[in-house]
Formats: C-alpha cells, sequence, structure tokens
C-alpha cells in the first residue's frame, strides 16, 4: 500500500516512560534500534534549556581550568530558545562568555546587505547580548570579492584548528536532512566551502529572508567534515514536521542521501528533540517493537493496521503466529486470541 494508514491513526497519550524510562535497562531496551544517543523532551522549551544547561556546564569547566571554549552555532529558528536561556543564565546565574570563541557555521552569499545576514541576526539574538569578546566571533564574509572565496574558506578551517579545534557543534536540521547546507549527495569529507542554494534549501532559507526572491544565491557553509572533527555534537529538531527525517537520522542506515545520518559515526553526538520530532521513532510510532506496551483503542488500532501491511493481509485472516512474530504476542495475552483481536478491530 503507498498509504502508511498506521501512521495515519494519531496517538493522543504517548506513556512516561517511552521518553523517560526509569533506570538504565529499560532505556537500553528502549532505544536499542536508535543508532544515535536521543533525548526526548516534552517541548521545545523544555529540551532547549537541557541543550542550553550543557553549554554553559561546559563553558564553566573551561573557565575554572583557564581554557578557551570553542562553540561552532547555527541561524534559524531552532536555536532561538537555547539563545534565550543561554542570555538568561548570562543575566540571573552570571555565566560568562569571555572564554568563548564563537565560529558561525554559514553565511549567506553574495550580501549586498550586511544586516541581512546570519552574523547580523546572530548578534542580535545572541551575541550582543553577552560579554563575549567580538574578536573572538568568527563568520564568513557575505560580501567578499569572489576570487577570495577559495582561500577564505581554506583559512576558515585553519582557524577552527588554530584554536585547538570545535569543542561543541550545535546544529538544526532541515526537513530533507540538510546539516548547515550540507545536502543529500555530500560527502563525508566536505569541508567549508561555498554552495548553490538550489530547490529545498533555497526554500528553507527563505525563512530568513522577506521573500525567495530575496535569498542569495549561495551560501557558504561548514562541511560533514568539520562536523565529524568536533569533540562533541548537539543536534536539534523541534516540530512534527521534523519527525520523519529524524527518523531516517537515527535509526536508518548511514547514507550520502541523508546527511544527517553520517552523525551516527560520531564519538560524541546526541539528538535532543521534543515529542512531536520524535513521533516516527519507533519507541513512540511502533513501542510494541521495544518493549511491553501500555494499551489502549488507537494504538491497537494502529498495531493491527501496520501488521496487516506488513502480512499484506486483511484483519480477519491474521492468525497467532502473525501476532507472536511480529511483537504483538501481547494482545494474545490479553484477548485469548488473535480471533477474538481481529473481530474487536473489525467491528
Amino acid at each position: 500500500m503507498k498509504t502508511n494508514l498506521s501512521s495515519q491513526i494519531t496517538l493522543t497519550r504517548i506513556p512516561l516512560r517511552y521518553y523517560r524510562p526509569e533506570n538504565a535497562f529499560e532505556h537500553s531496551v528502549l532505544t536499542r534500534l536508535e543508532k544515535i544517543p536521543t533525548n526526548i523532551y516534552e517541548s521545545a522549551e523544555e529540551g532547549s534549556f537541557a541543550i542550553a544547561k550543557e553549554i554553559a556546564t561546559q563553558i564553566r569547566k573551561k573557565q575554572d581550568i583557564g581554557k578557551p571554549f570553542v562553540i561552532a552555532l547555527p541561524g534559524g529558528r531552532s536555536p532561538l530558545s537555547v539563545y534565550k536561556e543561554l542570555i538568561r543564565m548570562h543575566n540571573e546565574e552570571k555565566l560568562s562568555f569571555r572564554n568563548v570563541i564563537a565560529f558561525v557555521e554559514y553565511e549567506f552569499y553574495p550580501l549586498a546587505n550586511p544586516s541581512a545576514g546570519n552574523l547580523a541576526r546572530l548578534k542580535e539574538e545572541l551575541f550582543d547580548q553577552v560579554d563575549i569578546d567580538p574578536a573572538n566571533i568568527y563568520c564568513p564574509d557575505g560580501s567578499m570579492p569572489k576570487d577570495a572565496i577559495l582561500d577564505f574558506c581554506r583559512q576558515y578551517e585553519e582557524t577552527i584548528q588554530s584554536v585547538g579545534g570545535i569543542d561543541c557543534m550545535l546544529l538544526g536540521i532541515g526537513n530533507s536532512s540538510n546539516i548547515m547546507f550540507n545536502v543529500g549527495g555530500t560527502t563525508i569529507s566536505s569541508r567549508t566551502r561555498m554552495v548553490l542554494l538550489e530547490g529545498a534549501s533555497r526554500k528553507e532559507a527563505a525563512r530568513t529572508f522577506p521573500s525567495q526572491e530575496n535569498v542569495p544565491a549561495g551560501i557558504i557553509t561548514m562541511g560533514i567534515s568539520t562536523m565529524m572533527n568536533a569533540r562533541s555534537v548537539i543536534l536539534m529538531a523541534w516540530g512534527e514536521d521534523k519527525a520523519s527525517i529524524v527518523a531516517k537520522t537515527v535509526e536508518g542506515k548511514v547514507s550520502d542521501a541523508v546527511p544527517s545520518s553520517y552523525l551516527q559515526n560520531h564519538p560524541n553526538a546526541k539528538v535532543v528533540i521534543d515529542l512531536s520530532a520524535a513521533y516516527d521513532l519507533t519507541r513512540i510510532s511502533h513501542p510494541w517493537l521495544v518493549t511491553s506496551c501500555e494499551w489502549d483503542n488507537k494504538l491497537i488500532r494502529r498495531a493491527i493496521v501496520w501488521l496487516c501491511q506488513l502480512t499484506d493481509k486483511p484483519i480477519l485472516k491474521l492468525t497467532n503466529k502473525d501476532y507472536s512474530e511480529h511483537g504483538l504476542g501481547e494482545l494474545l495475552a490479553l484477548y485469548g486470541s488473535a480471533y477474538n483481536v481481529n473481530i474487536k478491530i473489525f467491528n
């Protein structure tokens, strides 16, 4: 069937233990299909606070030993709540950014008006509201001459290495799995470079400009290799429109068609999402495959429709063997037989 009817049955309640397991054993059971450590929060705000707290902890640890903390930051809407919380911590909890060195992950090119660029927005959203040294902020120049781009991209990577490498890279993710602006087909060896904005990437970039016509032709962006060399990576995603790509990133195969999936090979990456963005993960959408379930009518219907599609059988033809072999033995225990479950759902 072309349509995934199972996923169209909206679950009204997600048990807390599916995304807040009580202990390490339960966590390992629930997440055994997830190839990147994934933390699920009830809201984007709760997830953003957790990210900000982790960044603040890393900043203070480096301060305690008198070393700089090097961070790579994105623009866009996803990190706004993180930035607001970091500003609050600066104002109310005396979090200092004096030892922070920040690299902006991408900048639009060419920029006729620098105030429309990514750096200008990051200054407004974060840098100008904390005590970071402006000399410690690095960003591609959206108005540099075209013949200077290649040298600049090489020097940008060298500058990152000269300050000791990136300690933490904060990332958003596009609906088409673009990381920064590395789209499908990007190789794992890619570094900072100029790319043209086309298709889905151009549409996503248009969110920060008055219209799609105002989006510059290209963007200077860090590459996948830059990301993989960071000592830690935090990928954040909020909202149901990110659910599909989060599932491909976390549970799918590593593929250049899904650049975010490269993070499965990173030694210290994590994914931080809200419940809406987690909706297509197995432990949320098909929990019977990884744990015992808290069955209600909607979850039962979702499971049976899924089983019908998987076995290519109508409901009334499902057998005890079908249930047992596909993780739904609990329903046999609850209702006595496949026949009883089939009749219940059919009616």
